[in-house]
C-alpha cells in the first residue's frame, strides 16, 4: 500500500499539471488555475482519513480545518455578514473540521471503507462544487474536477501497490480491489454513501437547471469544446449587440 507521503507527492504533481493545462490548454483564470492545482493536492489525500494511524488524520483534519473555511468566504460575505462576523465565522467553522469532523470520521469509519471508492470521489467533488459560492459556475467545475482528480490519483496509487510484480507473474495482495470499488462489504455504509451522493447530486441537479451551461462563463476553448467548435459563445450580459448592417448593392444601370 502506497505511503502518506507517496500519496502527497502524486496528487501534488497531478495538481501541478492539471493546473497548468487549465491555464494554458483550457484558457482559465492562472489564479483560479491555482486554487484548483492546490485542490487537486488536498484530493490526493482525502481518502487517507479513515487510516488508522493517527499522523494521516492529523494532517488533513488541520489543512481540512484550513481549505473548507476559506472557501466558504463568498457564501458568508453574500449572506451580509461583517468583517468581524466572517472571522468569528472562520474561527468557529475551523474548530468544528479540525477536532468535531476528525472524531465523527474515526468513530464512523473502517480504513479501505467507503471512503476508499468512486462514490466518496464524485462526494468530494459535488461538495466542493456547491460549498464554493461564485456566479462562474465554471470555476467552481474547475475546482470539482481538480479535488477529484486528485482523489483518483489516490485510489489508483493504492491498486498498483496492490500488485506484486514478480518476473513475469502478478500477485495481488489483500488490499486489491479493495480502493477503486462502488461497494462495501457493509450495507449501511454504502447506503449511506449512495444516499449523500444521491442528495448532493440533486442539489447540484437544480443549481444546472436554474444557470444552464449556456448561461456559464467559460473560456472560449472551454466553450468550443463543449459545442463542437461549431456554435458561437452567446454574448456577455449586459453587452450591446450591434445589428447586422445590409450589404451594399451596386446600383442598376
Amino acid at each position: 500500500m502506497a505511503g502518506f507521503r507517496m500519496h502527497m507527492t502524486v496528487s501534488t504533481a497531478t495538481g501541478l499539471v492539471y493546473g497548468v493545462a487549465a491555464t494554458k490548454a483550457a484558457g482559465f483564470d492562472p489564479q483560479a488555475s491555482c486554487l484548483a492545482a492546490g485542490l487537486t493536492a488536498v484530493g490526493g489525500m482525502l481518502p487517507d482519513l479513515d487510516s488508522d494511524s493517527g499522523r494521516p488524520v492529523r494532517e488533513l483534519s488541520a489543512l481540512a480545518g484550513v481549505i473548507i473555511p476559506l472557501l466558504l468566504i463568498p457564501r458568508m460575505m453574500a449572506a451580509g455578514l461583517t468583517h468581524e462576523g466572517v472571522l468569528a465565522a472562520l474561527g468557529v467553522a475551523y474548530l468544528a473540521v479540525r477536532y468535531g469532523m476528525a472524531q465523527v470520521i474515526r468513530r464512523l469509519s473502517v480504513h479501505r471503507g467507503m471512503f476508499h471508492s468512486i462514490p466518496a470521489m464524485l462526494i468530494a467533488g459535488l461538495i466542493v462544487y456547491l460549498e464554493y459560492s461564485s456566479p462562474d459556475r465554471g470555476i467552481r467545475l474547475l475546482l470539482a474536477v481538480g479535488i477529484m482528480l486528485g482523489f483518483l490519483s489516490h485510489l489508483i496509487l493504492d491498486e498498483i501497490y496492490a500488485v506484486d510484480f514478480n518476473g513475469v507473474r502478478l500477485r495481488f495482495n489483500q488490499f486489491a480491489g479493495s480502493a477503486v470499488k462502488f461497494f462495501s462489504p457493509s450495507w449501511r455504509a454504502t447506503a449511506a454513501c449512495y444516499g449523500l451522493l444521491g442528495t448532493l447530486g440533486f442539489t447540484a441537479w437544480v443549481d444546472y437547471k436554474s444557470h444552464p451551461i449556456e448561461t456559464w462563463q467559460l473560456p472560449a476553448p472551454v466553450r468550443q469544446a463543449l459545442s463542437g467548435g461549431t456554435t458561437p459563445a452567446p454574448a456577455a450580459i449586459g453587452s450591446r449587440v450591434e445589428p447586422a448592417t445590409p450589404a451594399k448593392t451596386e446600383p442598376r444601370r
